[in-house]
């Protein structure tokens, strides 16, 4: 018997809190607001001069010219282009020619009318440049030849010509750094000239 009554004891106690949450929720009922419900709190009215009634309001006229659209314009193709003259529809242009004549550094040296007595300053730059290969391109700026030029196209003749690249390098030498002398003395500070 007494097992009977602290089983009966014990299910009171645990049920206890849920028969008083039960008897607090029916006191005071949950109110569901829906999200329209809540946002028409929100809603805003037109008044007008009619005194506020919106049964006798007339009809409103309202402004919109008070903003403006902006419409991303659509871009304008790429044009393609026209063959230049004496050029087929099936023909391509072709790439600059490459040096295949022979000769050497002393050769072109002089054939280009650098001094001798610069020759040692031209070939530590071509050397470091190049390594004295005529056909030399740097894949990722254009320069060519001997000395590097760059842009390829401001060598008068050919870029890949030797003579005509050492030819070019000796005006820029002189023109830019005074002379070969001074061109070295600038590459073996900046490692570019």
């Amino acid at each position: 018997m007494f097992a009977a009554v602290a089983a009966v004891g014990m299910a009171g106690g645990a049920l206890a809190p849920l028969g008083t949450a039960l008897a607090v929720a029916q006191e005071k009922p949950v109110e569901v607001v829906s999200l329209w419900a809540d946002s028409r709190s929100d809603a805003q009215a037109l008044v007008t001069d009619a005194g506020g009634d919106p049964a006798s309001s007339s009809s409103v006229q309202l402004d919109r010219s008070g903003f403006t659209v902006y419409v991303t314009p659509k871009p304008t193709p790429t044009p393609t282009p026209t063959p230049v003259s004496g050029e087929g529809a099936g023909s391509s242009r072709s790439a600059p020619v490459k040096y295949s004549g022979g000769g050497s550094s002393s050769d072109w040296l002089s054939a280009a009318g650098i001094a001798e007595s610069d020759w040692g300053y031209v070939d530590y730059i071509v050397s470091r440049e190049s390594s004295w290969n005529p056909n030399a391109t740097n894949a990722s700026s254009g320069a060519c030849g001997l000395v590097q030029a760059y842009p390829c196209s401001k060598v008068p003749g050919s870029g890949y010509d030797p003579v005509d690249n050492l030819r070019w390098a000796n005006g820029y030498a002189v023109g830019r750094y005074g002379s070969w002398a001074e061109a070295h003395a600038f590459w073996t500070s900046n490692h570019w000239w």
